[in-house]
Parts: structure tokens; sequence; C-alpha cells
């Protein structure tokens, strides 16, 4: 384990991309501090969640199956504390725990909540309490792979993503859920206090949502087995909780009162073939070549988050894209291997060339519109994107292919690059390209913030999106070394998973902080995030990467965004 003090460092080894043109509302991350777990590509830091007050972070370890305990001095400097051994829990409290995948704090409460699949995935998972000293508290049992878990804005009551994913043979699918626990009385006595959110109503209205455009598919599924709870997102009022529902292209919305989801909502696709929603679709054209395809996205949105302006909710998603690949079934096939329906596609033979369309990735459960065998429209994995989406899940602003636009210019050499090794330029367009995977939302200074981090090519994506309609990008962030090591760990900062927004209230430096883990390098970095003097010219750095968190504010806008842990109140 090795902790790297980057106050100091930081400017000189510092790479200069690039100049922004509003400087003046332009936030800038400056890299604080690193700990680095020496563990290489097997998820030694997934997702973290602060503490303010002992100004702590608790990062899980998904390698060691451990939560890892981290101080957070004043001057934003990470050092090792202890640490909460998950297998060691299940054995001297006789509890059925697997691994450890989410964290969340309530810090009105004083501890934390941990989310542990059981020891067989598909079985009940549960989530698992401990104080902020690290010391087991109690469990609950909920609903099967608990993925992901966040607190409402009043710490009142615990939401807990369940997935319910099937076991390799695809012979198990258990039914997706969210749980709802009571935490208003503390967590002394959780007895009665736990409900499940069902999909079960929505059982029946299976084709009906199909023809709606939810992807339902799994082999012989309900709606509600087929359906996967991926992270969920609160309404700054803490009346709502939206759900991602990644593998089906959907939103749950859910109404935390009555504990019903009230309504599954499509989110349509991404026409690829509109100018401003181009994607490089190969990895064997030995270039960065960016256009428009006659292909529809899926949305697919990993990580959410919500904010409120005017009164209004939106949501944010981070547009990752995930394909079912499973020993007992997979949806993935790639152009080059399908047979084109000649009337849709009458320039076949040249679109299915490798250097064309023919590597791409897309799903086999659509695209054969006459039922004939043959494909008459092609749907890839993911936007590559961003979205802004209204409190009904209406589509209000998309990022398009501004991401692979903006990488095309600042990382010319390392385009599309892969997380687990350097040298490999343009290795990930056939897949989902940059792959953008956790989001937050913070305000610096007057503005709100999103902060999106790429999981392929690392780093940080920054727009200031304090008008809903009109968001701007404002900087690129990325902590990797494109001239190191990637498995010797002198590559930086691999992989970021979670993206975490500390508010300068509770922050132990009274600056705003974002913190990334990054599963493949398994490090943890801590930025300030600031507004520079007007007047400052500011460079995008080499230096970046990505966490989770949620964040309320403390001014008239109010905030709250989650997609993965933490809970942060002013």
């Amino acid at each position: 384990m090795f902790i790297r003090n980057l106050i100091t460092a930081a400017a000189p080894c510092a790479l200069l991309l690039g100049a922004i043109a509003t400087p003046a509302t332009a936030v800038s991350l400056t890299p604080l501090s690193t700990y680095e777990s020496g563990v290489f590509d097997e998820g030694a830091a997934e997702i973290a969640a602060f503490a303010p007050g002992v100004n702590r972070l608790f990062v899980t370890n998904a390698d060691a199956n451990t939560i890892d305990i981290l101080n957070l001095s004043d001057q934003g400097i990470l050092s090792f504390y202890s640490t909460i051994d998950i297998d060691a829990i299940a054995q001297a409290e006789g509890l059925d725990l697997g691994s450890i995948n989410s964290v969340a704090v309530n810090s009105q409460g004083g501890y934390l909540a941990a989310a542990v699949a059981a020891g067989v995935s598909q079985d009940l998972g549960s989530v698992v309490f401990f104080d902020l000293e690290g010391i087991y508290q109690t469990a609950v049992k909920v609903g099967s792979l608990p993925d992901m878990l966040t607190f409402t804005p009043d710490g009142n009551k615990l939401l807990v993503a369940n997935e319910g994913e099937p076991n390799d043979e695809y012979t198990v699918d258990p039914e997706g859920s969210v749980s709802i626990i009571d935490v208003s009385d503390g967590i002394g006595d959780l007895t009665g206090k736990m409900q499940t959110a069902t999909f079960n109503n929505f059982d029946s209205d299976k084709q009906a949502l199909i023809d709606a455009g939810v992807r339902i598919f799994g082999p012989g599924a309900t709606v509600s087995e087929d359906l996967e709870p991926e992270y969920i997102a609160v309404s700054p009022d803490g009346t709502t909780a939206y759900v991602s529902l990644q593998e089906n292209n959907a939103l749950g919305i859910l109404d935390i009162a009555t504990g019903e989801i009230t309504s599954i909502v499509p989110l349509g696709f991404k026409d690829h073939s509109q100018p401003g929603n181009g994607f490089d679709a190969s990895n064997r054209d030995d270039a960065i070549n960016i256009q428009t395809h006659p292909v529809f996205g899926m949305y697919q949105p990993d990580a959410i988050a919500t904010y409120e302006v005017n009164g209004e909710t939106y949501v944010v998603t981070a547009n990752e894209g995930d394909a079912r690949d499973y020993d007992g079934f997979s949806e993935e096939d790639r152009v080059g291997d399908l047979t084109l329906d000649p009337d849709a596609f009458p320039d076949a033979d040249t679109l299915q060339e490798d250097e064309n369309l023919g590597r791409l990735n897309i799903t086999t459960t659509l695209g054969d519109t006459d039922g004939d065998g043959d494909y008459d429209q092609l749907f890839a994995y993911g936007a590559r994107s961003f979205s802004i989406w209204d409190a009904e899940g209406n589509l209000v602003w998309d990022s398009g292919d501004q991401f692979e636009q903006k990488l095309a210019g600042l990382l010319p050499d390392n385009f599309n690059s892969t997380n687990d090794e350097n040298d490999s330029f343009d290795n990930r367009s056939d897949d989902k390209g940059p792959e953008p995977e956790g989001v937050t939302i913070g305000m610096v200074g007057s503005r709100i913030y999103a902060f999106i981090g790429l999981e392929r090519v690392g780093g940080i994506m920054m727009y200031d999106i304090t008008d809903p309609d009109n968001p701007q990008f404002v900087n690129y962030v990325n902590n990797r070394d494109f001239s190191g090591d990637a498995e010797a760990g002198t590559a930086g900062d691999l992989g970021p998973e979670g993206v975490l927004f500390i508010d300068q209230d509770q922050s132990p430096t009274g600056q705003n902080l974002l913190v990334v883990t990054n599963e493949v390098s398994g490090s943890t970095t801590v930025y300030a995030a600031t507004v520079p003097e007007p007047g400052t010219v500011l460079g995008l750095l080499a230096l970046g990467a990505s966490v989770s968190g949620r964040w309320v504010a403390r001014a008239s806008v109010s905030l709250l965004s989650n997609g993965y842990q933490g809970r942060h109140y002013p």
C-alpha cells in the first residue's frame, strides 16, 4: 500500500493538453494525494463513501473483500486507518456474506451501510451496518445481489438496488427489486423496518413494455426477473427515487412513501446516423474515424444522479452500456457476422468490412423488425455520452459525440485506449468507446457541474450543467501516465469506477473535493475542485480519476447526486 502526496509534485508532472474558452466559469481539478493498494486489475478500489466530522473515506476492495478505511487530512492527504474484513465478519456473526459491492454513510446517524451479496449471488444478500470505527453493528437481509445503496436526503431511509442477476447457466434468474429500510429510529432494532419494492405489478404488462421500448429479453424471464436495478438516485425533496435498469435501457420510478414502483420508462435509442451523434466503430482501421453510422445506440446508463433547478428535478445519466453474456445465453455479436437485410443495407458488403462496422458489437435481440432472420436495424451498447432527463424520463439534452471528439483532440495517440494496458490506441472503438460509467454533481462557486468518469481511457469529463437545456464542456482531467507500465503500477490511475463529490462545508480542507476510485489500478485519488480567478488561463491536465457519491447543496439550487454511495449533509 502506498500514499502519494501530490501537493508539491503535481505541477512538474502535469501534462498541459489544451485550453478552454471560458476560464472564469470552468472548474479546475488539482490532485492532492493518491492512496495505492498495490493490487492490479482486481477491483481493489471501486466505490467510496465519505464520513464528515471524522474525515474518513470508506473504500470497497473487491480483491480482499474488505472495506478499506482511509483518513483524509486537512491538507487533503490520504492515509490508511484500518480495514473491515467482510469474511471475518461473516464467520464471527454467522452471516452468509459474499462479495462487497457498495457503501454509504449516514452522517446524521454516524454509521456506515454496506451492500454485500450472498455467497451464492442469486440468494438473498445483506446490508451490513458498521459504526465509523468499522465495528459491526447489525445486518438485514435484502434482495438478490444488492449492488448499490443510498440514503434519502433526510437520512431516514436507506434504498438498496437489488440487481438480481442470473447464474452463468441462466437457469436461475432472481427478481430485481429495491429494498427500503426505515432507519429513522436508528439501527438498533431493524425488525420489521424493511420493505421490498418489486416489479411484480408489471409482469402482466410484458408485451406492452417491450412494445414501448423496454428491453425484456432473458430466456423465459418475467418482467420482474428480467429487470435488473443498477443504481439509485433520489430526488432532492426525498419523495422519488430513480432506478437505472441498465440492461433493460430503462428507468424505474419509485414512490418512496408508498414503497411502490409507479412506472418503468424506456429511454429510447440514440440515432447515430444524425450529425453530432457520430462515433468511431472500428478497432482495426488504425485511425481516429468519428463519423455517423446507420446504428442506434442503447443509452443503458450505469451511474445516475439528480439535481434541481427552479423547482424541477433532472436526472443525469452516464451512458455506459452493458450486454448480457453468459454461458447459458449471450446477446453479443459483431456486425460483420450478421446477415443484413439487403433493402435496409444495400451497401452491406462495405459496411461489414472490419474498418467500417464489421467489428462493432451489437445486440442480437433487436433489429430483425420483420422476423425473417436478417437484420433491418443495428443496436449498439451504450451511447458514449452523458444525458440529462426530466422527472418523467424525457430526454432534455445529450452530449452527442463530444466525448470522442474531445479525446481525439486531447489524446490523439491514446484515443479509445483500454484500461489495463498502455499502447492500446483505438482498442475500445468496436465496443463502447470511452465507456462513461460514473457520475456525480457538485456546486463549485455559483455553478453546477457534472463530473463523468470514463472507465476505459480514464479521466473525468467536466460539464457546467447549471442550465439543463444547454450544458457546456469545461475541462477534462486524466491522471493516467500513458508512458508507464499498467501491470507494474507505473501508469497512474486506471479504470475509474466511482466519483464522489465532497462539498466544501463538509471537507476537511475547506475546499470542494472530488474523490475518484479506480478499480484497475486499485488507487484512490483526491482532487481539489476550484474555480480559478477571472482571467486565469486553464489547461487540461493529464491528471484525473473518478469516484462516486452524493451531495446536497447549500444554496438556492439544491442538488442530490447519487449514482454511487455516500451521503453528505450541509
